[in-house]
């Protein structure tokens, strides 16, 4: 074969230079230091650099291409060394996409395409490298995830537990409530077999209703489940199969909690995307999910969503905010929201839902509550969630709105109110009757004993002159009678003093103040220490007795008549006790007890204990009326608090006085001369 003559042979290395430089990709030619061999027009251009750049910047030994395309960062450099190293080492290495930066500080997206070159011996020279731009493609991509999760924020932010399985029953979607309410990650949920989210004990029930959804029919039921914390939930569940393309390919579930009555609607948008080839299947994923929202969205009844512009105008109207507020699309498209919300006020037309546009924006979320309109003007009770929509970059794309029926729950609690405003009317009517009546016993009960406080005296009196005139040495027995008389006069008087201060106790105010019990019993029993002289008692007081709430005179009235009775029922004891003391506090209420070790009484048989002049012991072993107790319970029912005992015969008794703490800011009481009156 002939020789190619010399001028054919330059022609030719000029043309494939020229067909190098030009080449609609970039030509690239790498050593193992990253240092560039050569480089074609097309790259240098992309990157802002003539070749007097190149050349310039080669001056110093080479130059680097990190250096020359402006890699983002360490992370891009690793990627590029790694991809070279692959190359050297392994003859072949996947496609790298980087982003480069040119000379005028744009950017754009590449992907790297690389062949290794080796001389005679194999040893590694340099990279042949096709650098491809993809740009348009990366930008598409990123698209593509920022609404994939822009549908999962707005997915997870319904209620309702919402998941989709293939027909090998293998999990593909799911939202966070549909994971949470299982105890798992929604991440964890993704994958994984139906088997394997349920309790075993469930599946029996789960699967036929499965199987018919795999079959293409819908089902509809109600169904109890545990909770993620092991309390019972009652839900609406909704399988519905996934039908297209002539046959089932998976089925959806959704499960609304009824046990709060909260049901949620899940929506839909459409999206057209006209990718290239090797972004077509994650289009179809795309469409394919957004179908599957649309067919969930069909079995929520009591939700309507639809979407704003960032401007406040409804963008998107879907088929649930039909059904719910009456407009078709062409009516409400555009519109504001006032269309759709009636103001709380006459006078805040078109404020109300500004307001809600206003926090939304700014806080990222907004509720409303109140009367909505539908197109027929008839208007209903409802709740509206606003949700600021924003991308990646945090740039506001709209906002989404969901609208809850909540008129039978508004017209019950509108009921529950009026039953409790009549009731509390005639709680007060009551309550008025019951105080006028309590005053009017007391009124009449202290009128009563007044009045009989005269004809006493009168008796007394005649019994005394009688005596007086009457010989004891003739008349003995006459005398005994009159003296009977006497007694019984004086003893009913004591009764009449009793009923007056049982009269007062009902009548008296009580402003309740801090009272400290310690010396307050202090001085009762210094007092009863000198009227039963010369009887030895032990008396054993806390020296920490709690601070109550209460009169400082009345308490001691109550611990007055306690001590003086357990004075009184040991008078036979030969080594007499008597202790004070306290329970441990709790809720806020103190307990204080009395305890003797006297004679006691039968506590069954005492049925009247705190009733006046019902005594448990005869009049002739143990003086009194019997009104002591009485009188120390009506004290304590005063200061909403309680009074009861425990005893036994021959084996002492111990009273229990239970009253409230102070308030934290009170000053208590800390008098101890405080005695019985």
């Amino acid at each position: 074969m002939a020789q190619m003559e010399p001028a054919a042979s330059e022609r030719a290395i000029g043309e494939g230079h020229a067909l190098w430089d030009n080449a609609p990709c970039g030509l690239l030619a790498l050593d193992t230091g990253l240092r560039v061999q050569s480089i074609n027009d097309t790259l240098l251009d992309w990157l802002g650099h003539s070749r007097a750049d190149l050349e310039r910047l080669s001056r110093g030994g080479g130059v680097d291409f990190p250096t020359l395309a402006r890699l983002r960062d360490e992370s891009d450099l690793n990627q590029l060394r790694d991809h070279l190293h692959e190359l050297r080492t392994q003859g072949r290495t996947p496609p790298l996409t980087l982003r480069l930066f040119g000379k005028d500080g744009a950017f754009f997206t590449v992907e790297l395409v690389s062949l290794a070159v080796r001389d005679a011996s194999g040893r590694f020279l340099r990279s042949h490298t096709a650098v491809v731009e993809v740009t348009g493609r990366d930008r598409i991509e990123r698209q593509i995830v920022a609404r994939m999760r822009l549908l999962q924020a707005i997915t997870d932010r319904t209620p309702s537990r919402l998941a989709y399985y293939d027909k090998d029953l293998v999990c593909r979607f799911c939202n966070a409530a549909y994971a949470a309410g299982y105890g798992l990650d929604p991440d964890a949920v993704i994958g994984i077999d139906l088997s394997r989210v349920l309790a075993p004990e469930v599946l029996p029930e789960v699967l036929p209703r499965v199987a018919k959804a795999l079959n293409g029919e819908a089902i509809s039921h109600e169904a109890e489940r545990p909770g993620a914390d092991g309390t019972p939930h009652y839900f609406e569940v909704h399988y519905l199969p996934d039908s297209h393309d002539g046959g089932v390919h998976g089925f959806f579930i959704e499960l609304i909690d009824i046990t709060e009555r909260r049901r949620t609607e899940d929506f839909v948008f459409n999206a057209n995307l006209d990718l290239e080839e090797r972004v077509a299947q994650r289009s179809a994923e795309l469409y394919a999910s957004e179908q599957r929202f649309r067919l969930m969205s069909h079995a929520i009844r009591d939700h309507a969503i639809f979407f704003l512009d960032p401007d406040g105008g409804v963008s998107d109207w879907t088929d649930s905010a039909q059904r719910l507020h009456g407009f078709e699309r062409g009516q409400i498209l555009g519109r504001a929201l006032d269309a759709l919300f009636e103001p709380q006020g006459e006078d805040l037309a078109g404020l109300d839902t500004q307001v809600m546009l206003d926090v939304c924006l700014e806080e990222g979320h907004a509720e409303h509550e109140g009367w909505s309109q539908r197109h027929d003007g008839t208007r209903f009770w409802s709740h509206a969630t606003l949700t600021a929509l924003r991308d990646a970059e945090g740039n506001l794309q709209g906002l989404s709105v969901i609208t809850r029926d909540l008129t039978e729950s508004k017209r019950l609690a509108d009921v529950m109110a009026r039953l409790n405003e009549e009731l509390q009317r005639r709680v007060t009517e009551r309550t008025q009757q019951l105080d006028a009546a309590n005053r009017d016993l007391d009124a009449f009960s202290y009128t009563v004993a007044h009045d009989l406080r005269a004809p006493l005296r009168h008796i007394g009196q005649y019994v005394t002159l009688t005596q007086e005139g009457l010989d004891p040495a003739q008349h003995h027995e006459l005398m005994q009678f009159q003296t009977a008389i006497g007694t019984a006069a004086k003893r009913m008087g004591q009764m009449i003093d009793g009923l007056l201060e049982y009269a007062r106790l009902g009548r008296v105010a009580i402003e309740p103040a801090p009272v400290s019990l310690t010396p307050l019993i202090m001085g009762i029993v210094g007092r009863l220490r000198v009227e039963n002289t010369p009887r030895e008692i032990e008396w054993v007081i806390d020296p920490a007795l709690p601070v109550v709430a209460g009169d400082p005179i009345l308490l001691a009235e109550v611990f007055g008549q306690l001590l003086d009775n357990a004075a009184k029922f040991t008078r036979r004891v030969p080594q007499a006790r008597i202790e004070v003391g306290q329970l441990p506090t709790a809720g806020g209420v103190h307990t204080v007890f009395v305890r003797d070790n006297g004679v006691g009484f039968d506590l069954a048989k005492a049925k009247s204990l705190f009733v006046m002049f019902q005594r448990q012991h005869h009049s002739m072993d143990y003086d009194g009326v019997g009104m002591g107790l009485a009188l120390a319970q009506r004290v304590v029912q005063r200061h909403e608090g309680r009074l009861w005992c425990e005893t036994a015969p021959d084996q002492g008794c111990t009273f229990f006085v239970e009253l409230r703490a102070p308030t934290a800011d009170a000053t208590p009481d800390t008098k101890a001369d405080i005695e019985l009156p």
